[in-house]
């Protein structure tokens, strides 16, 4: 059975790049129904795309799978322009029956009003230095290839995942600092379009937190966290990161698989778990 949701969010999944886990994100979707999913940006790499990025069978998969809810009419799906994906603005606004590619989205929760955008309008690096943001994607892409080496290492030695980037952003002083700045701004975005709360993407950082009063919502990644942001019936909202909810569903699994074979001599064999 798939679990239900009012509505889930995934932005940054950066469809074009190795590091995407484009494969993880579809096997999420797969397990999950909503009345509207939020492609809140990023969704494909189109700066990696134009220099040497390499789109894999697993993204086209991911779309085919996008395209088969929108014919199925089965949820309704707002496409939000990221600043990788910025091609995507010679379309917009683009509607073909319940798919639409936006700038930005007015979300009805069931008790709140929310402000969604994928975030970097209010990046002043992405908007008024591009050269200095694109420069940045480069430091951050050998980060991520320097952080699937040095991953592989560690898990040939039984040790955990550890994110190389995530640690260099919270080391850096001006990156707290930038992180804190752009929580404030899209804040005072959300109060001034009087929503209750505002949905973002953009800095690769899940979080749900209140400040000054507005809900801050961030969807994070699907690069390093792999992490979506989701609201149920009754208006709440709450993060699910891919590996917690991967390992719940093993072990809800392993529970429900039986534990024995009936052979029709009437025999019974005891058969081991396939997940054990």
């Amino acid at each position: 059975m798939k679990t239900f949701y009012k509505t889930i969010v995934l932005s940054d999944i950066h469809l074009g790049i190795k590091a995407s886990k484009a494969k993880e994100a579809l096997d999420f979707l797969k397990h999950h129904k909503c009345e509207t999913l939020i492609l809140n940006g990023d969704i494909i790499d189109g700066w990696q795309l134009r220099k040497n990025g390499k789109w894999k069978k697993q993204h086209s998969n991911f779309f085919k799978h996008i395209i088969g809810l929108t014919s199925k009419k089965k949820c309704k799906i707002i496409y939000i322009r990221g600043n990788h994906d910025d091609f995507l603005e010679e379309i917009m606004p683009l509607r073909i029956g319940n798919f639409s590619i936006r700038k930005y989205y007015v979300h009805y929760g069931v008790h709140k009003k929310y402000f969604v955008t994928h975030g970097d309008i209010f990046d002043n690096i992405t908007t008024k230095l591009k050269w200095i943001a694109k420069l940045g994607d480069v430091g951050y892409t050998f980060l991520l290839w320097l952080n699937r080496h040095y991953n592989s290492y560690r898990e040939k030695r039984g040790l955990p995942y550890f994110s190389l980037s995530q640690a260099v952003k919270a080391k850096v002083k001006s990156a707290v600092s930038f992180i804190s700045d752009y929580e404030n701004e899209l804040v005072k975005v959300a109060r001034a379009r009087k929503c209750h709360g505002v949905i973002c993407g953009h800095i690769h950082q899940a979080a749900i937190k209140d400040i000054k009063g507005i809900e801050y919502l961030n969807s994070g990644d699907w690069v390093e966290s792999l992490t979506a942001l989701v609201e149920d019936t009754e208006g709440n909202w709450k993060i699910i990161q891919y590996q917690d909810w991967k390992n719940e569903l093993v072990q809800k699994t392993e529970a429900e698989s039986p534990i024995s074979e009936i052979l029709p001599t009437g025999v019974i064999i005891e058969t081991k778990n396939k997940y054990a």
